[in-house]
């Protein structure tokens, strides 16, 4: 059932989503009215997170087994021995899924209130605690150890200090309070740790931070397939063009059982940080990463080498990750989206700019896989009519494991072509209600299908080079 709202966004940016969703094969195929059900089902999914968390194991380490039992006593931990099931994923043999409850209905609304940025409401409902940063307002009464209730701020109207707010406010459930008001007003700066720890939350999910951290890592369903989609082997040399914050590259190095190379490309420095440590934590050496533009990842000069460092000479890399910077229209639970029309479409230059780089990287025979986290035509299919057009020598591959649906009508390519594709759409999965006795009904594969289905909104494409540019 939808608890929440539809996903709020300026009318320029929802009637631009509707086209594309609505576009005229579609409704050829659908019908209007069926093709308009699936679009506003799929704004009330956006505002709602998936139906199961996901986490994937670093096999490079520990056996999902070992890891597994290991998950299962820090979850009896976390609920005071309530019992969450831990499949895991038939098709994905490194990934485990844990079910998400809710929502839960009769949470009864305390006096003493929070108020959270869209952003830290959001994470909540992915089972984070609220962090001091992510704390907007507070009760002028609120003290440590209070129970509060705590509300998302979605449109971001609430003043940073308020004691009271009755704007537009999105009830995510209960918690104790770490801090008083005061203290965390008053030493903003210097505080980063827990503001609220949620402990009758809306949605039932654990939280994982710390838990485990050498052995798992929190991904998103599709993030994890299309690593498999990729299919590195050892001695490879590979390219994650666009690799922050490092979970896909940690899953390749993975896969590779840490034998061959894994070049990690981000042009923001803190990021590149950021994937140096997750290498580190996961204790994978194949990794080199460098703060660098992927738009300038090919050198022009033919004459010489970098010695392993970026701009690369054509055709270095045996199969290269495009996982392109994109609108994130597929993000969930995301309650409310601010961007312009302009925003939302100025990616489709940026991604054909990486896309035209990473052709030429990739050595004949080699493997391309392009992925993004948005729902939009434009970023997603458009672009795969735009590289076969463009680049004769890349062919559309099968993907193995299919785990998404086929790709979406309206950018002109043809059935099979479709077929070669993965869209992940929550839209195809009703709205329902997930309880402890639901899960214990539910028959395995039921609920592995409703895992692939009810995740956020993806895509990946598969593509061979076959023959020397």
């Amino acid at each position: 059932m939808s608890v929440f709202p539809k996903i709020s966004l300026r009318l320029e940016v929802e009637n631009y989503l509707k086209a594309g969703f609505m576009n005229e094969e579609v409704v050829s195929a659908l019908g209007k009215e069926e093709a308009e059900r699936k679009f506003e089902t799929l704004l009330h999914k956006l505002s709602h997170p998936p139906s199961f968390t996901t986490v994937r194991v670093n096999t490079h380490l520990a056996s999902v087994q070992h890891v597994k039992n290991l998950l299962f006593d820090e979850l009896q931990k976390q609920f005071n021995g309530l019992s969450f099931p831990i499949l895991q994923h038939p098709d994905l043999q490194d990934v485990l899924l844990i079910p998400v409850i809710g929502p839960r209905k009769n949470i009864k609304q305390q006096p003493c209130e929070v108020i959270v940025g869209a952003q830290c409401g959001n994470a909540v409902l992915r089972g984070a605690h609220v962090y001091v940063p992510g704390v907007v307002s507070a009760s002028k009464f609120m003290k440590g150890g209070d129970v509060v209730s705590v509300y998302s701020d979605i449109k971001g109207k609430c003043k940073k200090g308020a004691k009271e707010f009755d704007g537009t406010k999105i009830f995510l459930g209960n918690g104790i309070s770490e801090l008083s008001r005061k203290e965390i007003f008053s030493r903003l700066p210097e505080l980063k740790g827990i503001g609220v720890r949620m402990t009758d939350p809306v949605y039932l999910s654990p939280s994982f931070d710390n838990v485990l951290p050498s052995y798992l890592f929190l991904q998103n369903l599709p993030s994890a397939v299309v690593s498999h989609v990729l299919d590195p082997q050892p001695g490879e040399k590979i390219l994650d063009l666009c690799a922050a914050p490092g979970g896909k590259t940690t899953h390749i190095a993975a896969l590779m059982h840490d034998q061959g190379e894994v070049i990690a490309l981000d042009k923001i420095s803190n990021k590149v940080e950021k994937i140096k440590q997750n290498a580190l934590l996961l204790g994978l050496n194949s990794i080199r990463a460098f703060c660098f533009d992927g738009t300038k990842a090919l050198k022009l000069d033919m004459l010489k080498d970098t010695d392993g460092e970026p701009p690369f000479l054509p055709e270095s890399f045996d199969r290269i990750l495009l996982d392109a910077p994109c609108s994130g229209m597929g993000q969930r639970p995301n309650m409310a989206c601010t961007w312009t029309l302009k925003e939302v479409t100025s990616y489709q230059p940026l991604q054909r700019k990486l896309f035209t780089v990473a052709a030429e990287l990739l050595k004949p025979g080699g493997v391309l896989v392009y992925s993004t986290c948005t729902v939009t035509l434009a970023e997603n299919e458009e672009q795969v009519a735009w590289a076969l057009e463009t680049f004769p020598h890349l062919q559309l591959q099968h993907q193995d494991p299919q785990v998404g649906g086929e790709g979406m009508l309206g950018a002109g390519l043809s059935s099979e072509q479709l077929k070669r594709l993965q869209r992940f759409d929550p839209c195809v999965v009703l709205s329902q209600d997930s309880d402890t006795g639901s899960l214990r009904d539910a028959g395995i594969e039921d609920t592995i299908w409703l895992a692939n289905k009810d995740c956020i909104g993806f895509f990946i494409a598969k593509f061979v080079k076959c023959k020397s540019t």
